[in-house]
């Protein structure tokens, strides 16, 4: 779902005279044909928040029968990427052979490293009748070190991800460490991902990370008396203690981790190096990329 250009539309506002909101996000639906993305990084004023350097949010959509997901094989470098879904599911299938449903609650990681093929699409039994999708699609940065590690794919079944109430806030610790618990996810780096819903009124303080951002899946939510609406993201400052107030029912996403270099993107390509995605550009165009085993035939080409 992320084969268009790398910024959509969107609305930014600098918090002046707000200490923990430094940004505001508002992504603009971007129509992909029956079903909305937004997409709320990268932008201009912001292109990362710790290792995240991709953010998009699909759906929710419903498709009829006969319709939905048929998302051709297409590459990446450089990125782990994160596909968790609130509703719905997604075939995965990649050039490692994986061949594995995402299902509400679970994460799938794909470590492109030094360079991966994967598709998107649904099982036939999906497709035959009316059905919902509705989910998250984030790309996390690899260090340096890492950016041309061997290929992986690892998925963790809705089951295995921590959860812990604070305060009456059911919290899910998707990445990273927070709250005492500790996801099994894999990570390269100090990396925070959270799924938290609130009910109105009630209070969320997010743990402390080098850079932290909250996206409103649903709801609307407050922060150091700035409001954060519905499809927004609020960038905070590094400063400990921030806490989030819920305004209506809410599910929020927050992300964080620590700080990273410059990273470069061109469509599905994520590099530290320019001259890294003329290569990988250059590999996609010939065809020296692997195949998808069981989903050989068809390919997204470069877009010129």
């Amino acid at each position: 779902m992320s084969n268009f250009s790398s910024e959509c539309e969107q609305d930014c506002e600098t918090q002046a005279g707000c200490d923990a909101v430094e940004l505001i996000i508002r992504p603009h639906d971007k129509d992909l044909g029956g079903f909305s993305v937004r997409r709320a990084l990268p932008v201009r004023e912001r292109r990362m928040v710790g290792p995240w350097v991709f953010f998009d949010h699909m759906g929710p959509a419903v498709f009829p029968a006969g319709e939905g997901i048929n998302v051709r094989p297409h590459p990446h470098i450089g990125i782990a990427t994160v596909t968790y879904l609130f509703e719905g599911e997604i075939l995965h299938r990649d050039s490692l052979g994986s061949c594995q449903p995402i299902r509400p609650g679970d994460i799938n990681l794909m470590v492109t490293g030094r360079g991966i093929v994967h598709s998107e699409r649904e099982r036939p039994e999906v497709t035959a009748q009316e059905h919902t999708l509705h989910g998250l699609q984030l790309w996390l940065a690899l260090p340096e070190a890492d950016e041309e590690t061997e290929p992986a794919f690892y998925h963790y079944p809705a089951a295995d991800i921590p959860t812990v109430d604070i305060d009456g806030v059911p919290v899910r610790v998707m990445i990273g460490n927070a709250y005492g618990l500790s996801s099994p996810v894999k990570t390269f780096a100090e990396t925070l991902y959270l799924e938290a819903d609130l009910q109105q009124g009630q209070s969320l303080t997010l743990p402390d990370s080098a850079e932290r951002a909250v996206y409103v899946a649903d709801g609307a939510v407050s922060a150091g008396g700035t409001p954060v609406g519905k499809y927004a993201m609020a960038i905070f400052a590094a400063q400990p203690g921030v806490v989030i107030t819920a305004q209506s029912d809410s599910r929020i996403a927050v992300i964080g981790g620590e700080a990273f270099g410059k990273r470069f993107m061109e469509w599905n390509f994520v590099s530290s190096s320019k001259e890294r995605l003329e290569q990988a550009k250059a590999d996609w165009k010939a065809r020296r990329f692997p195949l998808v085993p069981g989903d050989e035939d068809e390919f997204i080409p470069l877009p010129e």
